[in-house]
């Protein structure tokens, strides 16, 4: 039902007397075919096995190349977009070097716990297949009983620049084996550091790179980011390192519209506009009557909230199905947010 509600509901935000003047630009991207590479001839057989089995046989052609990258030793920062299989850039090689040297180590920084989680299972899913690789997240949420386990046996340690700075760094005696043996340190979500939080996580990397130095270890950096115009200098300023770019992506995508729309002027004295978030409230809902999949992001905890209460009440009124809407924001307790997530 939502593929053939789509175009009409796109045609009336466009064309209706209310939302046609609110529409202050509108944008189509045509579909991109996909460009294709064999796997590696030195990628590892069980973990070539491990990714036809979940049915991807061959890699895009950005994949590829940032495997030719972190393979020569230098630094990576790849730049493509949304659902272009960023994730797989560094995982590969991250996944290679701990089947090729079981002493090796690799930690990987996210902004949020969330996502963190996300890519554990992410990671747990690919490895099935290989030798036991001790994957943890190293968060908040970890239980205490469980931090001595993962601080010495751990290969794979997924944290966030907040746990790195007060829980990992100042402990550093107590993550010997992870400071010896560090070969990879992964930075998603590279366009979050930017501003104060930024320079506070530039340091960060700094005080890292000196304590890795102090146990003899010189890790690669492996980062990926969202589409931004300066991904080269952002990536050097934060690691104080050179950094190799690839943004050239060779993943598939259909076609989209982008439509930029702008609350209407309700005091014109004054140049006020209608609340956003009502606004947002009511497009939200108009998709959701349709059964038309849709997200809805908002800038701070007390916004989601408040846009929770209106769509579910909104749909509960018109579907009776309120159930189909979740909100998901940090607070969250650790259970509900991985109920969410499922």
């Amino acid at each position: 039902m939502a593929d053939h509600a789509l175009p009409r509901l796109l045609d009336e935000l466009l064309t209706g007397s209310e939302t046609g003047s609110c529409i202050t630009a509108t944008r189509f991207f045509p579909p991109r075919p996909a460009r294709w590479a064999p796997f590696p001839p030195e990628l590892d057989a069980r973990i070539a096995d491990a990714l036809r089995q979940r049915g991807i046989r061959e890699l895009y052609a950005h994949q590829a190349r940032a495997w030719e990258v972190v393979r020569s030793g230098k630094n990576l920062v790849v730049v493509t977009p949304t659902a272009s299989g960023k994730t797989l850039c560094y995982n590969l090689p991250a996944l290679q070097a701990l089947v090729e040297t079981p002493d090796a180590r690799v930690l990987y920084l996210y902004p949020t716990k969330a996502l963190a989680q996300d890519q554990l299972a992410e990671l747990q899913e690919l490895a099935r297949g290989l030798p036991d690789l001790r994957m943890f997240t190293y968060d908040g949420d970890t239980p205490q009983d469980a931090r001595r386990a993962i601080r010495g046996r751990s290969s794979l340690v997924l944290t966030n620049p907040d746990m790195l700075h007060s829980g990992i760094l100042p402990h550093h005696t107590q993550w010997v084996n992870l400071f010896q043996n560090l070969s990879y340190v992964v930075i998603d979500e590279l366009h979050a550091y930017r501003g104060v939080f930024g320079s506070h996580v530039a340091n960060l990397i700094r005080r890292l790179r000196r304590i890795c130095r102090h146990y003899g270890s010189s890790p690669q950096f492996l980062m990926a980011s969202a589409t931004i115009a300066n991904p080269e200098e952002l990536a050097r300023r934060l690691i104080g390192d050179h950094v190799e770019v690839v943004a050239e992506t060779g993943s598939p995508a259909g076609e989209k519209l982008f439509i930029c729309y702008n609350p209407p002027v309700v005091n014109p004295e004054l140049g006020i506009r209608a609340p956003a978030l009502t606004h947002a409230s009511r497009l939200a809902v108009r998709f959701l009557k349709e059964r038309v999949p849709t997200i809805v992001f908002a800038q701070s905890r007390l916004a989601t909230e408040v846009l929770l209460a209106s769509i579910k009440g909104e749909v509960q009124t018109k579907t009776g199905q309120s159930d189909i809407v979740r909100g998901y924001r940090g607070g969250y307790l650790p259970g509900r947010r991985r109920e969410i997530e499922q």
